[in-house]
């Protein structure tokens, strides 16, 4: 039985799987009697719904900076409107997207990293983050034919870059999702399965 709230994120590529990993994973720890949350960013927030009309769903690309505030705008309201209280209930929160995907995009397309994390200086750090890394080319392939420019191979390549360095530097935990659902959802189960044991969240014989 979880004890304290435990925060985790799923970061990839576009199309690399990470909406249906998320569910998965939500569902299995449903499964095993703990009391798991599914969420998303950008969220369902008014911001949230302002991002994916001004930005996700135009073939322009907005002005980076001006993304990159929108996305930490939206960033605080879902920390303060559902994160944070899901988290002080005892919930395990699994949030597809997180701040690693303002790192990875808005970097990927020349913003300064530095400047992004200052501008999200505020926000919750994960107990846990996994990446679920597909080859640009396969993430591509995934997509449907008519793709918006933040699906452009190009940059897809420099947004797995990023995520790769978060891999080098720690932050991040990587999975290999070039594989079947099957085999990757088994695998971020049992790194989260693990993680809780470790924190003494989950019994050791679950």
């Amino acid at each position: 039985m979880v004890k304290e709230g435990v925060f985790i994120c799923l970061e990839g590529l576009d199309a690399s799987g990470k909406t249906t990993h998320s569910k998965l994973l939500v569902r299995k720890l449903r499964k095993m009697g703990l009391t798991a949350r599914y969420t998303r960013e950008p969220s369902n927030g008014e911001i949230g719904r302002l991002i994916r009309k001004m930005i996700l769903k135009r073939e322009e690309r907005t002005k980076i900076a001006i993304e990159a505030l929108l996305f930490a705008a939206d960033r605080l309201d879902h920390i303060q409107r559902e994160i944070a209280p899901s988290l002080a209930r005892g919930e395990i929160v699994v949030s597809d997207r997180y701040l690693y995907s303002s790192l990875a995009y808005q970097g990927g397309a020349g913003l300064d990293l530095d400047w992004i994390e200052e501008l999200n200086k505020f926000a919750l750090k994960p107990d846990l983050a996994l990446y679920i890394d597909v080859p640009p080319e396969v993430a591509i392939k995934r997509l449907s034919r008519e793709k918006s420019v933040m699906e452009r191979l190009e940059t897809q390549r420099r947004v797995r870059e990023i995520y790769l360095q978060m891999v080098k530097d720690g932050r991040i935990v990587y999975v290999d999702g070039n594989r079947t659902i099957r085999a990757v959802s088994r695998e971020i189960l049992d790194i989260v399965k693990g993680f809780l044991k470790e924190r003494g969240l989950l019994a050791k014989e679950s």
